[in-house]
């Protein structure tokens, strides 16, 4: 059988075409352009990060030139930003050798800052950061890695990317192996506060502790203790982390703690060992997504206060889907987000949800090709311009691969 030209366009065609056997319309999506192309394929990775510039003209993306498999610690990519005001055009800002699919090299603009970004990279044994101005060129490595930056600009929380890479593949590093490999729990890794001004790591949160630290459920004497997906509060005062021990049949239990930056006054928001996404709604309020919580037991968008078992409130259910990565836009009225590929044709549906109203606002279809799985699938992971103006997604577009969608969602947020 001969190929489609435009195979995107013919899968959101099959996709569409229940809707017309009905008799019903094809729903009319906002405005999407492509904004990257080949050679090469291009993603952002995570949504809790900063893509887009103060001024919302440049958008960060990493490049890579092949898809399909695990990266090795020989696999380089590039990171650059496109110019959206000047035909999208493709600035090449640097390489890193520190990275994977799901949150590529953590580049991000650094919060405070008009015209710096940092993303992470390998020398030799040792993972580090950079941090670029993209004006001026000056750029300065510091000796650690980070994760999540503080509103501030001037700090940040980090993890042990090696120990994750052993304990859930795609989210960690290759090229340096976990020095603690047979420590279920070692005392001498963990989370580490990373000031960006001095360069200085330090552990305030070890994975000894955290095995230590409540109800640890199902936790067996293989269970290997790692903590990563962590996130600065919007005051800058405390930080999310999911601490995670993997299983004897294979995957993982999971709680959610927060703490203050210096790693004291730990709390177990989620403790029943079933948390996913996350985003803070205020310095004192957290959405998760979560199991078994209000008489629901399936997968949800549950609002916790930040104390120990803080539940307040399930979120859009049968609305809001369960399983995407969620923003708050509009103050905190609407909310970002998006689905794992469902159905047949395996559509992914990035949407907004309006909190007082509870409706939803679908922003298009997103086949995901079945070669695009595990590890190195394509989430859409929707990231907002910070004027709210336009989302930015990954997706796959036919024989183009992974590239950067622009979304134009003006006029929906009211």
């Amino acid at each position: 059988m001969k190929a489609h030209p435009n195979r995107r366009q013919f899968l959101s065609t099959l996709a569409l075409a229940p809707l017309a056997a009905r008799g019903q319309d094809a729903p009319k999506f906002p405005p999407t352009r492509k904004i990257t192309k080949g050679p090469g394929f291009h993603w952002f990775a995570y949504y809790d990060k900063l893509q887009f510039s103060p001024d919302n003209r440049f958008v960060l993306s990493n490049k890579v030139n092949f898809e399909h498999r695990s990266p090795t610690a020989d696999n380089v990519i590039e990171v650059g930003m496109v110019d959206i005001q000047e035909g999208d055009k493709w600035i090449p800002l640097g390489k890193s050798n520190a990275w994977n699919w799901q949150q590529g090299c953590m580049l991000q603009w650094v919060p405070g800052t008009e015209s710096k970004v940092i993303w992470n990279d390998r020398e030799k044994d040792k993972f580090v950061s950079h941090i670029l101005d993209v004006k001026t060129g000056e750029k300065h490595t510091l000796p650690a890695p980070i994760y999540a930056l503080s509103p501030n600009g001037k700090e940040a929380v980090s993890c042990d990317f090696s120990r994750v890479a052993d304990c859930r593949p795609g989210y960690g590093y290759a090229g340096i192996r976990d020095r603690f490999f047979d420590d279920m729990a070692p005392a001498g890794s963990g989370v580490t506060h990373v000031n960006l001004e001095t360069g200085a790591e330090k552990l305030i949160v070890s994975h000894g502790l955290l095995s230590k630290t409540g109800e640890v459920m199902e936790n067996h004497p293989t269970s290997k203790h790692h903590a990563y997906h962590l996130l600065v509060g919007p005051d800058g005062k405390r930080f999310i982390m999911l601490h995670r021990w993997t299983q004897p049949k294979g995957g993982h239990l999971t709680r959610l703690i927060t703490a203050n930056m210096d790693g004291s006054d730990l709390r177990i928001v989620i403790p029943n060992g079933y948390a996913s996404h996350f985003i803070w709604r205020d310095a004192t309020h957290i959405l998760s997504q979560g199991k078994n919580w209000l008489g629901n037991p399936e997968w949800g968008d549950f609002l916790f206060e930040d104390k120990d078992s803080g539940i307040v409130a399930e979120i859009g259910h049968g609305v809001l889907d369960g399983g995407g990565h969620l923003t708050y836009l509009k103050n905190n009225e609407w909310i970002l987000n998006d689905t794992y590929p469902k159905g047949v044709r395996r559509i992914q549906t990035p949407h907004l949800y309006h909190i007082a109203t509870n409706t939803r606002t679908d922003l298009g279809y997103f086949p995901q090709p079945p070669e695009y799985k595990g590890e190195w699938r394509v989430d859409c992971h929707p990231r907002s311009s910070r004027d709210e103006r336009w989302v930015c997604i990954d997706a796959p577009d036919g024989a183009n691969g992974r590239q950067l969608h622009l979304i134009d969602i003006e006029g929906l947020l009211t």
